[in-house]
């Protein structure tokens, strides 16, 4: 088995909740992760450029966020998939925990900063339509109910971390849940279909401590297009 190629289906083993759920939204729509000639993961370039989403999101954000942070994700994934690599060759497992948590945080952060670049666009914004708009105003009571709802629950992870917009199949319904640190408080199987990143590090240069105003921001941004067809695909899995 190559470990790097085979991370999305092995991940679910090894890594929490929002890391399975990221890996199910990529895998099951067919998407893969770039790796390099070695199968080493890399940076995904982003699909716009750094100044596109301004003023809502400003350009030296989006290059801190993107060339550092989600490069850190990628750099720290490849270490601890290396690190288990030899932990098996060794037979020496003495350091096992602590690598599999650096492969459970490494992995859900570059899993679910590759999915909030998409989540985005220049000519985002406005409302999501068809059976997306549908679903949401089942499951929350209108369009402007589930935007506040989205809001208060970013807002409000402590600490650190995000706030996700996921089909949940068991009860075929979306739902509104935060995460901590990537992988914690999520539920298991759910597929992310819109997340966004409440790490200080997102919004601070240009929002300060104004974590709302950045998520009221952040709406005039949402690639509506894209967390629709990922609900498509989602519902072809039933």
């Amino acid at each position: 088995m190559n470990s790097r190629r085979d991370f999305l289906k092995a991940i679910p083993a090894v890594a929490g909740a929002a890391a399975l759920s990221t890996s199910s939204a990529f895998a099951q729509n067919g998407e893969s992760l770039p790796v390099d000639q070695n199968g080493k993961y890399t940076l995904p370039s982003l699909p716009y450029g750094y100044n596109a989403l301004e003023p809502h999101i400003d350009e030296q954000t989006m290059r801190l966020h993107h060339d550092k942070h989600h490069l850190g994700y990628v750099n720290g994934l490849n270490a601890a998939i290396k690190n288990l690599e030899k932990a098996r060759e060794s037979d020496d497992y003495n350091l096992v925990q602590h690598f599999s948590l650096k492969l459970a945080f490494h992995g859900s952060g570059h899993l679910l900063h590759t999915l909030f670049w998409q989540n985005m666009s220049p000519d985002g914004g406005g409302n999501p339509k068809g059976e997306l708009a549908e679903a949401i105003v089942a499951n929350f009571g209108s369009l402007e109910k589930f935007k506040k709802h989205f809001v208060a629950a970013s807002s409000t992870v402590e600490g650190s971390g995000w706030g996700i917009l996921a089909f949940e199949p068991l009860g075929k319904k979306v739902v509104v849940l935060q995460a901590e640190k990537h992988q914690n408080l999520t539920q298991w199987g759910v597929i992310p279909l819109l997340v966004v990143d409440v790490w200080e590090h997102a919004y601070y240069l240009k929002y300060q401590n104004r974590r709302k105003d950045y998520l009221k921001a952040f709406l005039n941004v949402v690639n509506w297009d894209d967390v629709s067809r990922r609900h498509q695909k989602a519902l072809k899995l039933l």
